[in-house]
Formats: structure tokens, C-alpha cells, sequence
């Protein structure tokens, strides 16, 4: 999936004395370095009690050494491969053996998992490509001409419709761009030679085949999508269209390529799944005191997990910029802390569960951010009905 956000400027106020009173009773947050990202960092013997994690949907499958490992033969592996697929989705070995056989083996899908986007440009480069006129406008355009489906599905499911339209811009330009790759070739070529992630990217070719079973509509080599699998609209990879997807219309079948119902209805139940809090605050501009250490969460520095206080946060100096959001109570949630090198130098965020949950669409904590300021900057421009 794809990501990105638009600009909007911050005021360096601190925040009202009885807000920061408040908050030094209550809360916890953690940070995400990531390439391109800059996180923050006391002493992790400092970093004070964490929150429980999010609950999150069991982990999918990821397929058996014995077609994964890149000591054994091919050939052996393929096999290996169906016996897992067949058994597994219930799909006839037969078939899988001969959809196989229709695979490409496509080198440049290596080279492109090798130099993913946010790997090598900072936040100050990587925002403009989702932040900008075009965007925006295209995004506002797209929630008008689909007002009545989004709004049902954001009053369904507490997920607004500015963040479906903002998954969508971000991931294909409102449609526009949805991969060209054939999503065979795709997980054939990274589950047989890509080792690294093989054992993924192999679960994610059985799952295509069990997806397939469920929704026989759809035929697996026609099937175009990203380098990396991902399909439709909103780009789904085989697990998450397989487990997660929803029909939005009810006509029998899920169809996450173009049909916009079932599109936005899956985006949202997406979020939901994974932790998505109705009303919730997303992000927050953070006031640094000055000569505050970095933060850098406990255990994984690079978890974007919501898992300290904002009074543990505003205890090592980060408190939310005057005006921004803060939840209610603001101990109702966790919250945690990623610094990002803009335009201006770097930007400290404060960023909540459902920052989190947006991440889980994709991991680099500037996809979520990019999300969020583009479905802010949606919204703005879209008048209340």
C-alpha cells in the first residue's frame, strides 16, 4: 500500500498550564525510527510504565521451511508449495500446480522490494509527493462524487470518510494507479527468490489461491496489481482480501479492484479490526522542551505501538502543541512520540492509537502521517452536508 500527507502550519505555544497539569497525571506514548524517520530517546531504565498493546487480529500464515528454504531445489520448494496450498485452503493440487505453471519469474520485482520509497528520501521529500494541489483537489472531488457511500460507511463503522478517501489517494490516485504487475508473477517471483521475505510472500501465494476458492469471480493470472501484490483500489494484499475484506453492498461478492463500495466498506473494516477508535485523535504537533532527550521506546525502537502516558511523555518533555488534539480524558489512550526532518527542521509528533492503526496498513510512521494530513486537508475543503 502507498502513502503520503499535506502541509499546515504549527504555532510554537506552549500548552495552557492546566492542560500540561492534566497530563502529567495520566498517560504513555512511543516513537518509530524508521528510514527516514528520526525517533527520540531517554534511558530505557527511564522510560516508565508502558499501556498493554493494541489488540490485533491473528497473525496470517506464513508458509513452511520446506518451501521457503533457498538450500533446497526449486523445483522441490514448488512442490512442496502446492502440497501446502492444497491442504491448507482446500484448493485441488491440480490447479495450483497449473496456475503455477503460468508464472514469470520477474527480476525487476526484486530490484523494486530493494528501494522502497521511504528508504531513501526524509519526510521534508517524501510528504510533498502526497501533499500537494493535485492531490487534495483530486481528493476532495473523489469524496463529492462518492459523499452518500463514504458517509454511510464512516457512520457504520466510526472510521471518517476522509481517511478512506486519504488510503485510496495515497495508495493509487483515487484508482488511477493500481499496479501493472501481474500479482502471480508478483508472489511467485518474491516467495521462490526473494529468501529474505520468502516466508511471507509464499503464505501470501497460497492465501491468493484460497482467496480465489472464495471468491471465484476473480481469476488469478489476469489479476494486476503492485510489485509487491497488492491489489485494487486500496490495494489489498491476498491475506487482507481473503480475511478482511467486506461486500459493501450486499450483491454476494467482495470486489476490491474497482468497486467502490466494497472498496470503502473493506478500508474501513481494515481500520476497525485493528483498533480503530470512533472519534479518537489521530495526531498531535508536539512542543520539545528544550534540551529534552530524544525518545526512543522501550524494547523495539522502531514500534509505533501507543503504549506510554501522555504524562509520561509530558514528564520527558513532549506535550501537545497549544490547539492541537488531545484525547477525552486525555488518560484515555496511549500515545508516543516520532520526529520527522521537514521543511523547517525536524517536527515532533505526537501520535495515538489510531496513528497506530493506520500504520498497520503500512509500517513507515510517514505513510500514517502523510495519510492524516491528507485527509485533513480533504476535509477541509469539503462542505458540510
Amino acid at each position: 500500500m502507498i502513502r503520503r500527507a499535506p502541509r499546515s502550519p504549527f504555532t510554537g505555544k506552549t500548552l495552557p498550564v492546566a492542560l500540561a497539569t492534566l497530563l502529567l497525571a495520566a498517560c504513555a506514548t512511543q516513537p518509530s525510527p524508521q528510514p527516514g524517520a528520526v525517533v527520540m530517546a531517554p534511558p530505557e531504565e527511564a522510560a516508565g510504565p508502558t499501556l498493554p498493546p493494541v489488540p490485533q487480529p491473528e497473525e496470517r500464515p506464513v508458509a513452511p521451511v520446506s518451501v521457503t528454504d533457498p538450500a533446497i531445489p526449486q523445483a522441490q520448494r514448488e512442490a512442496a508449495f502446492v502440497e501446502y496450498a492444497s491442504s491448507t485452503y482446500g484448493v485441488p493440487a491440480d490447479t495450483i500446480r497449473a496456475t503455477l505453471a503460468q508464472a514469470v519469474y520477474q527480476q525487476k520485482i526484486v530490484d523494486a522490494m530493494n528501494r522502497p520509497a521511504e528508504a531513501v528520501r526524509p519526510w521534508r521529500d517524501y510528504r510533498p509527493i502526497f501533499i500537494n494541489d493535485a492531490r487534495i483537489s483530486g481528493g476532495r472531488q473523489f469524496y463529492l462524487e462518492n459523499r452518500d457511500a463514504l458517509e454511510r460507511v464512516a457512520a457504520q463503522t466510526g472510521v471518517p470518510a476522509e481517511y478512506i478517501v486519504a488510503i485510496v489517494g495515497v495508495e493509487t490516485s483515487y484508482g488511477k494507479i493500481t499496479g501493472n504487475y501481474r500479482v502471480l508473477d508478483a508472489l511467485y517471483t518474491l516467495a521462490f527468490s526473494y529468501p529474505k521475505r520468502a516466508p511471507f510472500f509464499a503464505g501470501e501465494l497460497a492465501q491468493l489461491f484460497g482467496l480465489a476458492k472464495a471468491e471465484p469471480q476473480l481469476d488469478i493470472p489476469a489479476l494486476k496489481g503492485s510489485y509487491a501484490g497488492a491489489m485494487g483500489m486500496g490495494q489489498f494484499m491476498p491475506s487482507s482480501y481473503r480475511l478482511w475484506a467486506k461486500d459493501g453492498d450486499g450483491d454476494g461478492r467482495r470486489d476490491l479492484l474497482d468497486h467502490k463500495p466494497d472498496v470503502f466498506a473493506s478500508i474501513a473494516n481494515y481500520f476497525v479490526l485493528h483498533g480503530w477508535q470512533r472519534g479518537a485523535p489521530v495526531a498531535a504537533r508536539a512542543q520539545r522542551t528544550p534540551g529534552a532527550p530524544d525518545f526512543v521506546p522501550a524494547g523495539d525502537p522502531k514500534s509505533l505501538e501507543p503504549r506510554y502516558t501522555l504524562a509520561a511523555l509530558a514528564q520527558r518533555g513532549y506535550v501537545p502543541m497549544a490547539g492541537q488534539p488531545v484525547p477525552a480524558p486525555p488518560a484515555s489512550q496511549g500515545a508516543t512520540v516520532i520526529g520527522l526532518e521537514g521543511d523547517a527542521g525536524r517536527e515532533d509528533w505526537i501520535v495515538y492509537r489510531n496513528f497506530y492503526v493506520i500504520s498497520r496498513y503500512n509500517r513507515s510512521p510517514m505513510y500514517s502521517l502523510a495519510v492524516h494530513q491528507l485527509a485533513q486537508a480533504i476535509r477541509a475543503g469539503v462542505p458540510a452536508q
